[in-house]
């Protein structure tokens, strides 16, 4: 068998395949042998007829689509492999000639793995980027370790205020009758905390326990239910509990009840520094980025769309599973917005084709650079996963395959490429 790169343009390769005609007799006897029983002809007995007799009775051409199905993989294989191609999805094929006592000629045209042309990498001119702690936020940091060593405390004699915390029960209406999702017989809710519809939690301050009222509200018109959009709605009401935080006081004594320092004055310190290194590290995450889309500008490719529908698929798979957390779904996620998945899928194209490229380009720096994961990177990912899924390492290591351990090295090598490019980069002050 033998091929010839026909074409080669904007991704997509048109090969030639010729499988000579011994091969293609090859394909006809096993094409016959496979369907021989289903053939049915006058004078022999179903499975019996000579091949000769059934191509006579249904034509030649009855034995050619499992013939050209048990010949082309091979063919197709061994002409990629001999040209040196990627394809990056299945061939489409045409048959360019066949006949019994002719060589078979198929022409095959496939995507391939786009050549990446690189630009500068090395050398690329990064602004400096920095996040400065203010008292503010070592204020904010303290706040919220108070908040989360509050004790609540029940209220019995006075009425519900800004800050409380309620047990209510409740049913909504609309237009007299009560809606799905509208009724709960106890739920804790922090008046300011804005988790109910707007107006709802301000019309429970200054009612006391026991008290059963109306709350009337309007649903936003974007509210994430269409049939409660802009919706008048009045909830029956009934103020089970009332309590409150208070919240301890910032001295010496809250230091060493939260933290192993004796004094406010050191935990304000170390959250400083917990802060200036989270800081630091995103201001350097921020720049890899930015040196990484430099990059990225500079190299040229052209992708072939199949690569980037590929990736749309994944962020439409990632965009459902994250809308679950929230208790929608994709389909309720586009009647909610009044898109359809066309209008989905056209948004998220540019943004789709930028992701593909990025990981096009890192990837030909990793090669060209000759970047590899060690046995020792590779031990140090899984013993990671082992603890962020909470399993024996060695049971991780009898579950996956070489095809997902082979992903977990392209997956270090991707990220130890962009560590390249940016120590690679050269960091200059914004005002340069």
């Amino acid at each position: 068998m033998s091929s010839n790169l026909k074409k080669l343009e904007n991704s997509v390769a048109t090969i030639e395949l010729n499988i000579p005609k011994e091969k293609f007799e090859e394909g006809l006897n096993f094409s016959y042998k496979k369907n021989v029983g289903r053939f049915n002809v006058p004078g022999f007995r179903r499975g019996r007829a000579p091949r000769i007799i059934i191509e006579r009775y249904y034509g030649e051409g009855v034995l050619y689509e499992d013939a050209i199905e048990h010949l082309f993989p091979d063919a197709y294989q061994e002409a990629i492999d001999s040209l040196k191609i990627e394809p990056i999805d299945s061939p489409s094929i045409d048959i360019l000639q066949i006949g019994k006592g002719k060589d078979l000629i198929i022409e095959a045209v496939v995507p391939v793995m786009p050549d990446v042309e690189l630009g500068q990498y090395k050398g690329i001119e990064v602004k400096k980027v920095e996040y400065n702690v203010k008292d503010e936020d070592v204020e904010n940091r303290l706040e919220q370790m108070r908040q989360r060593n509050a004790r609540v405390v029940p209220v019995e004699d006075r009425a519900a205020q800004m800050g409380d915390i309620v047990d209510i029960s409740f049913e909504g209406f609309i237009d007299g009758k009560p809606f799905e999702g509208g009724k709960s017989d106890n739920y804790s809710l922090e008046l300011g905390s804005k988790t109910f519809i707007p107006g709802f939690e301000e019309q429970i301050v200054g009612h006391n326990i026991n008290d059963e009222f109306d709350v009337n509200v309007k649903f936003p018109e974007d509210y994430r239910v269409e049939e409660l959009k802009g919706k008048d709605a009045v909830f029956k009401v009934k103020l089970l509990s009332i309590k409150y935080k208070e919240l301890p006081e910032l001295n010496d004594d809250f230091a060493k009840d939260v933290s192993e320092f004796d004094t406010l004055d050191e935990l304000k310190e170390d959250i400083k520094r917990e802060l200036k290194e989270q800081y630091n590290k995103s201001a350097e995450e921020e720049m890899k980025e930015n040196a990484v889309k430099a990059v990225v500008e500079n190299a040229k490719v052209e992708i072939p769309e199949v690569m980037i529908d590929r990736q749309i698929d994944i962020s439409l798979r990632d965009l459902d599973y994250n809308l679950r957390y929230q208790g929608l779904n994709l389909d309720k996620y586009l009647e909610i917005t009044g898109k359809s998945k066309d209008d989905l899928r056209k948004e998220m194209h540019d943004d789709a084709a930028l992701r593909v490229k990025t990981q096009l380009v890192v990837d030909k720096i990793g090669k060209v650079e000759n970047i590899t994961a060690t046995d020792g990177e590779v031990e140090n990912r899984l013993n990671e996963m082992a603890r962020n899924y909470n399993v024996n390492v060695e049971d991780l290591k009898k579950e996956l395959n070489e095809s997902q351990i082979n992903n977990i090295k392209d997956d270090i090598v991707y990220f130890k490429t962009i560590d390249f490019i940016f120590e690679n980069s050269k960091i200059v002050d914004k005002e340069e």
